[in-house]
């Protein structure tokens, strides 16, 4: 597992599985027990903190990350990679980050 990688993650209730964008730097899935996330939904809103994916990505539909949607999980909830996003998708999210977050300096 790396950052960038798209996987399915099984949430305790209401949530349940849904995907999830993986976030931690990649040093961090060796040793640490939970990592930070980014959720995946079907609700796109066209905001600054979303970026948007779908086929073209590995998606099997039209999505969005959300960046105002951040959580960190434990490692054991991830079930199965769906995809990896291309250094475009990251750095746009990467952006996204920064507006939801807001950090800039």
């Amino acid at each position: 597992m790396r950052r960038g990688e798209i996987w399915w993650v099984e949430l305790p209730p209401p949530v349940g599985k849904r995907p999830a964008l993986l976030l931690s730097r990649d040093s961090a899935y060796k040793v640490r027990t939970s990592i930070t996330v980014a959720m995946v939904t079907r609700t796109v809103r066209n905001i600054p903190v979303e970026v948007l994916i779908g086929p073209e990505e590995g998606m099997p539909v039209e999505c969005a990350v959300n960046l105002d949607n951040i959580l960190t999980i434990p490692k054991f909830r991830l079930k199965q990679r769906i995809t990896v996003l291309p250094s475009t998708k990251m750095a746009a999210v990467a952006k996204a980050i920064v507006f939801a977050l807001d950090l800039r300096v």
